[in-house]
């Protein structure tokens, strides 16, 4: 029988041809987000890929903050980091680490390039470098520092790293060529001064590293192997290669880029993301309309769904856009046979049933979910007044309406039949309360005919009175995520909170982030922010329907 064969994606084969040529005999990648916002749902994807790498080759999986620019870096984003990265399940065990744990190897590797003659320092200031960097068709000027001494470079950087000049004043510059094709090589920048408090080494350094050249050092440092990353390093790659080498490392880690996770309908960028916040546009990098990482947790999102949408998303290395309807259809996958099926009236309107005996309750038996009989059932008080949802009465019934309607027989799901005899209404004309007549002959499980509509209830006398937050996407699909002038196009309906909508008494007592099917309203969760003891908030993960078919 041939050996069956497993597909492996573009990185695995190239891991098993540097395992195979000795180049590593052991695999270890690393994630390194930068501390300056929240993790988005692109960054769930190069969370799973490399530790799911490390996991597949029985290697190892670092967390590493890329913390080299104080500017924008807070502790509230490393402690939401590490959140999100063990909520996905992304073990990284005790191999925490910062990049700002490096800054004096790093110091030292800049000495080592200046001893070399492979970096000097630079008078010139940021607009200058750009301007004398050139283009794809024409070289770049050569910096009048480039020609200063290895004693005089070596003066300057440490009368730098001293804090003898202003911030802007001057920089350190690899020295590599500024006719090279890839500007990247230009003689990119390695150090700046900047003059201000790290959130972990406080004011001990005043010059702090540049990303081209920390992120290298980092992966070698820490013994990294295959330094995954997104498609936009691409072409860094030459640099970073020029790094290691350069700093005289040995068996430096390898650069492998994959595409981006984009997803259409969402915000992900973090500048549009913190402007949100700061505007209070959304309560928050946790808003439930966004698709941060802890956002999709508040919301409801679980670590299995989020899993299988990068699953279905692959890996490759061309850009692409996966649709909304995808990561919707993995959280409705994943929770179908997971949540109990309750009973929730959103837009109530009372169902007096005129014939059933006053002040007279009784217990029906529902199952907990259909699909999954082990699950088992609950009790639901029945009685005379209930609530049904608005839409589930029409006085003038469409065609192929089924449900209650003067004359019409329905079945009140679970528990017995009823026909409708008429309805009540306000000054206004809307519908106050819905009169109908039980059959007591007709009850679930023990029905002699058939009706054709079926409608969900909840008991007036035993309910939980609560908030559900109904929520659209955050942007405007119809005409575009932005508008003319770069701001965002944003959807006035992106969320509705709904008051007074009843439930099953049962949920009175439901907890942060237990997720329940409500029947044909959909899937909702316990908001972890706003709920308190006995008077949970429910927030819709998604509706039930979906539009997206998965390829078999």
């Amino acid at each position: 029988m041939a050996e069956e064969m497993t597909a492996k994606n573009f990185i695995e084969r190239e891991i098993d041809k540097d395992l195979a040529e000795g180049v590593y005999d052991h695999v270890h990648t690393r994630f390194p987000p930068e501390p300056n916002g929240y993790l988005h749902i692109g960054h769930a994807k190069a969370i799973l890929t490399n530790y799911g790498l490390a996991q597949k080759y029985n290697g190892k999986f670092n967390l590493r903050f890329d913390d080299t620019n104080p500017m924008k870096e807070k502790t509230e984003f490393v402690q939401s980091i590490i959140a999100d990265v063990k909520w996905l399940g992304a073990d990284f065990e005790d191999r925490l680490y910062f990049a700002s744990d490096y800054f004096d190897e790093m110091y030292e590797k800049a000495i080592l390039l200046i001893k070399k003659g492979k970096a000097y320092v630079s008078d010139l200031s940021a607009e200058e470098i750009t301007a004398t960097r050139g283009d794809f068709v024409t070289p770049g000027k050569e910096d009048p520092g480039r020609n200063r001494t290895i004693e005089e470079n070596l003066d300057l950087f440490q009368r730098m790293k001293n804090g003898e000049f202003e911030d802007g004043s001057k920089v350190l510059r690899a020295r590599i060529d500024m006719a090279a094709g890839n500007i990247n090589m230009r003689d990119p920048v390695v150090y700046r001064i900047a003059r201000l408090t790290h959130h972990n080494t406080g004011d001990k350094w005043c010059i702090y590293p540049l990303y081209d050249f920390a992120h290298p050092i980092e992966d070698a440092i820490e013994g990294i192997t295959h330094s995954c990353c997104t498609l936009e390093f691409e072409a860094h790659r030459p640099l970073y290669n020029w790094f290691v080498t350069e700093c005289e490392y040995e068996n430096p880690p390898r650069q492998i880029e994959f595409a981006k996770m984009y997803l259409t309908n969402v915000v992900t960028g973090k500048r549009y993301i913190k402007k949100l916040v700061e505007d209070g546009i959304v309560d928050g990098w946790d808003d439930p309309r966004l698709v941060t990482i802890a956002a999709l947790r508040r919301r409801g999102y679980t670590p299995d769904s989020i899993k299988k949408f990068v699953e279905l998303a692959g890996l490759s290395k061309a850009d692409s856009s996966c649709d909304l309807d995808m990561l919707e259809y993995c959280i409705r996958d994943d929770l179908k046979l997971k949540a109990p099926r309750l009973m929730a009236v959103l837009h109530p309107v009372k169902l007096i049933l005129d014939n059933y005996p006053e002040g007279q309750t009784e217990e029906v038996e529902i199952p907990l979910n259909l699909e999954v009989p082990e699950m088992g059932t609950r009790k639901v008080t029945f009685g005379r007044e209930l609530y049904i949802e608005q839409e589930d009465f029409m006085e003038v019934p469409a065609h192929k309406y089924f449900r209650m309607f003067p004359g019409n027989e329905v079945r009140l799901m679970g528990a017995y039949y009823a026909k409708c005899t008429g309805c009540e209404k306000d000054a206004d004309g809307n519908v106050t309360v819905i009169h109908a007549e039980y059959d007591p002959t007709q009850k679930s499980g023990q029905e002699t005919r058939k009706v054709k509509g079926t409608i969900h209830w909840v008991s007036a006398d035993d309910c939980l009175d609560a908030t559900v937050r109904l929520y659209e996407n955050l942007v405007d699909e119809e005409k575009g995520k932005l508008n003319a002038d770069g701001t965002l196009n944003l959807n006035p309906n992106s969320r509705t909170i709904l008051e007074h909508c009843k439930l099953e008494s049962s949920l009175k007592d439901a907890k942060p982030f237990d997720s329940f099917q409500f029947v044909r309203n959909g899937f909702f969760n316990v908001d972890c922010r706003d709920s308190e003891d006995g008077r949970p908030v429910f927030n819709r993960i998604v509706g039930l329907k979906s539009s997206f078919k998965p390829q078999a």
